[in-house]
């Protein structure tokens, strides 16, 4: 997700710096940004010069506190986790300016939770961008309890530099697509577990008969089932009942069935690698606990997937 923010942002005008824990992760995304860029040129999105210019303000940091402590804006991408999400905010809290804004990607999470653990609530919001960022044109700006006006016109003002189109709500258990889609990916797999339709006549019905992009089962295995499992847990302790979380997508990242990141998911497909906190992010087993995030925030192992942005001097930084 951070190196598609990268993308947005850079072709928004803004000197963007890529910041990861590993080289190689880095490297990668250069190379991802590049084709992207290309490939937009190609299709007559971008154009030319338009791209080489997004090109030239990518740059790269080596530590969050490089990136962020300079900041006007940063938007945090780690993993959909309240723990994760709360770690990150107080670390970012304690290194950023005191007039630094501080936006979350969550896509269900509670804002004014994550915000609870910082000294500047009303400076506080959500970005939610979707994936794949550079092809998606929604942007989901979530306005916590203690938001303040300012803080909220900023973030529509920088979503539609970066050329997404702004929805605003009020922060509520899966703000809206979220709470929608997960209701719908939930569904789908009680159809599947039920027997009634393979899973690639669930797509082909959803993509055909509702005209969707993608079908549910294509789309969990790019989000990633551990995503959805961790939404869906979410919104069944927050909305009730009617959200809870199949047994087969339990049982399918139980048996580390994750989707792209992994391999295999509902289908089997190529592996990713996928940067998160302290490394790699691993099967759901894996994912940091609350203890084992506060040693990756440790002085020599900064979380990655952060993203930063002055307004005076245009400059975002962005984890791959």
């Amino acid at each position: 997700m951070g190196r598609g923010i990268a993308y947005a942002a850079a072709l928004g005008g803004y000197r963007t710096i890529l910041e990861d824990l590993l080289p190689g992760a880095l490297r990668k995304a250069e190379s991802e940004i590049r084709a992207n860029l290309d490939k937009a040129v190609e299709l007559g999105k971008v154009t030319a010069p338009d791209a080489d210019s997004a090109l030239k303000r990518l740059e790269y940091a080596g530590s969050v506190e490089e990136a962020a402590r300079e900041a006007d804006l940063v938007i945090e991408a780690v993993p959909e986790e309240m723990e994760s999400k709360i770690e990150i905010f107080t670390l970012l809290d304690k290194i950023c300016r005191p007039t630094t804004m501080l936006a979350s990607n969550t896509s269900s999470l509670s804002l004014t939770e994550i915000a609870s653990v910082t000294y500047r609530a009303k400076k506080c919001v959500g970005m939610h961008f979707f994936n794949p960022v550079h092809k998606m044109k929604l942007l989901e700006i979530v306005r916590a309890l203690e938001t303040d006006d300012e803080t909220l016109a900023t973030a529509v003002e920088v979503g539609k530099r970066m050329r997404k189109e702004v929805v605003v709500i009020k922060e509520s258990p899966g703000f809206i697509t979220s709470r929608i889609n997960a209701m719908i990916g939930n569904e789908a797999f009680y159809m599947l577990q039920e027997g009634i339709a393979s899973a690639a006549d669930i797509d082909k019905a959803l993509k055909l008969g509702l005209n969707h992009p993608m079908g549910p089962f294509e789309l969990v295995d790019l989000v990633g089932l551990d995503t959805r499992l961790s939404i869906l847990e979410y919104l069944h302790k927050s909305l009730g009942e009617k959200f809870r979380p199949a047994p087969l997508l339990v049982q399918y990242v139980k048996a580390g069935r994750l989707g792209r990141k992994s391999g295999r998911g509902v289908y089997a497909c190529c592996a990713l690698t996928v940067a998160g906190v302290a490394g790699a992010l691993q099967a759901r087993r894996s994912i940091p606990t609350s203890s084992q995030v506060t040693r990756a925030f440790a002085p020599n192992s900064r979380p990655a997937r952060v993203a930063t942005l002055s307004f005076s001097t245009p400059l975002l930084a962005t984890s791959t």
